[in-house]
């Protein structure tokens, strides 16, 4: 198990290969459809992701005293946001995209040159990773996309993923796609 913590620096991330389990810790932003919307029209972007991890992530947050409690924060499906991801990637630093189902070549490609890599968080398990997150630190656009859409800010402490895509060019969707294509095979 490899640990990655906050500000999440190039060197380590290109040290990742397809298939590591991570334990992510530190600061982790929220962005779905919405989100990747507003970067591909010219939107400013809420917070500096330079170094940083977006999550594909729709939470369910009560307002609790003078903050907020996360109660459940599965990843949402990432190749909704195949066609924003790579300019993404390019034009903001950010160094891990974290969501459920893979993405495709062309952000693995953005990945390679950016020393950016994509997680695969654990679907199913909402309430379990929303018990990684310490601290809800702030949000953005809450009153104009509600709080699915919303931009978060997360202190996590060991949210557990696995490396799908890294900065070699090496998908772990694409390694069990041939690996099922070929046991597939042996089976006609």
């Amino acid at each position: 198990m490899k640990r990655l913590a906050y500000p999440f620096r190039e060197s380590e991330v290109r040290a990742l290969n397809a298939g590591d389990a991570v334990l992510v810790s530190g600061m982790v932003f929220t962005g779905r459809d919405r989100f990747h919307k507003h970067f591909a029209d010219g939107g400013r972007l809420p917070v500096d992701f330079r170094d940083g991890a977006l999550f594909h992530c729709g939470p369910v947050v009560v307002r609790e005293g003078g903050g907020w409690r996360v109660v459940a924060a599965g990843p949402t499906t990432s190749v909704r946001e195949n066609p924003y991801e790579p300019a993404f990637i390019r034009a903001s630093g950010v160094r891990l995209v974290i969501g459920k189902g893979g993405m495709d070549s062309a952000t693995l490609e953005a990945c390679g040159e950016c020393g950016c890599a994509y997680l695969q968080a654990v679907g199913g398990a909402a309430a379990l990773t929303a018990a990684c997150v310490r601290r809800v630190r702030g949000v953005h656009f809450l009153e104009e996309w509600g709080a699915a859409e919303a931009c978060w800010e997360f202190e996590m402490e060991d949210f557990p993923c696995v490396v799908g895509l890294d900065a070699h060019g090496a998908s772990l969707f694409a390694a069990v796609a041939e690996a099922s294509a070929r046991a597939l095979a042996r089976l006609r």
